[in-house]
């Protein structure tokens, strides 16, 4: 079981992120604002954050620098509906381990879950 941290600035991408990862056996905490996942970062473990692109105040890219900051260890996954080389280049070079484009496929985002989490060492509640 992963400590995950879901940032998006629509609710119901959050929402669905949650639903499916709570399904996985993963404790999900949904934000839509970048301060408030940047606190629950500093004051929590987190072992994967999920993080949309395009957002309200800072870029997903910007807020992946600065939770790597505080979580070093921490693995990444990107969303997007505008996926670029660019913005790919820059969340991987930040520390971003995947990336999945909106809108979010089930089977495409556990499975990349699943092999992030994987790498890191760290057992979803399926293969318990």
């Amino acid at each position: 079981m992963a400590e995950i941290l879901a940032l998006d600035d629509v609710l119901d991408a959050t929402v669905l992120i949650g639903k499916i990862l709570s399904k996985k056996g993963h404790k999900v905490h949904c934000f839509t604002e970048e301060d408030k996942a940047i606190a629950h970062a500093k004051e929590n473990a987190v072992d994967l954050a999920i993080l949309d692109i395009k957002l309200e105040k800072m870029s997903g890219v910007e807020v992946l620098g600065i939770l790597k900051k505080l979580r070093p260890t921490m693995k990444a996954i990107m969303l997007t509906g505008y996926p670029t080389v660019e913005t790919a280049r820059e969340a991987i070079s930040l520390g971003a381990d995947e990336y999945c484009v909106k809108p979010i496929d089930r089977d495409e985002l556990e499975d990349k879950v699943e092999k992030v989490l994987k790498a890191r060492g760290l057992k979803s509640a399926m293969n318990v």
